[in-house]
């Protein structure tokens, strides 16, 4: 397992950025205190995502904080990203750990419990799980899985995935960080709260702020 600091996991999405250079939020973030970073574009062709890939990759070396890339197995690849984050209707991650090689860090989504059940057969680094919260990110057809929900999965990825870290996603910012870590979470995973900001430093900084306290309060930091 590649030790992975899911605190404050951001990601960053054109469509959630204003129009604004994604390079310069991103960098705003890590300065802010962003310890992950994942790119996601549903929408770019495979040569603009790869490129764009490359160049926060670039704009991040020297930062020690890793890019992930959302999906697209080719495209960390193509970019030589630090790993990729999987969807339940993704590449299966032991394909994925096939092509990326042991060094690479690949992160999973799960949204049930029997779907945590199953970490232990995964060679996953991480887990997001979620939705927790409705988001506006991402068309879900299936309802947020609140606090509780979270809870009881967590609970159950923890006994199948030992020590691998967990996270929560979706409809997560600087109003419920807090509450979300206190019921499990090693990291939250944003968008908006983060890329969506005025001031995206600021909003990161916040953000590690609430979860760095949430998780100490915890006696997990």
């Amino acid at each position: 397992m590649n030790p992975v600091d899911l605190r404050v996991y951001g990601i960053a999405d054109p469509e959630r950025t204003n129009g604004r250079d994604l390079v310069s939020l991103v960098l705003a973030a890590v300065a802010g205190g962003c310890t992950l970073i994942q790119y996601r574009d549903k929408h770019a062709d495979t040569r603009s995502f790869v490129a764009q890939a490359r160049a926060l990759k670039d704009a991040l070396q020297g930062s020690r904080v890793p890019l992930l890339i959302n999906d697209r197995v080719d495209v960390a690849l193509a970019a030589e990203a630090g790993g990729v984050h999987l969807g339940q209707d993704d590449m299966h991650a032991s394909d994925a750990r096939k092509l990326l090689g042991p060094g690479a860090i690949i992160g999973v989504t799960i949204k049930s419990a029997p779907e945590a059940d199953e970490l232990y057969r995964l060679p996953a680094d991480y887990a997001c799980i979620g939705g927790v919260f409705t988001t506006t990110s991402k068309l879900n057809p299936e309802p947020p899985i609140g606090l509780d929900g979270f809870s009881r999965v967590a609970f159950r990825a923890r006994l199948a995935g030992g020590k691998l870290p967990v996270g929560a996603i979706a409809g997560i910012d600087l109003s419920n960080a807090s509450t979300v870590v206190a019921s499990g979470a090693d990291g939250v995973a944003v968008i908006g709260a983060i890329f969506a900001a005025d001031d995206v430093q600021a909003a990161a900084r916040r953000l590690r702020t609430i979860v760095d306290h949430a998780l100490a309060a915890r006696g997990a930091l």
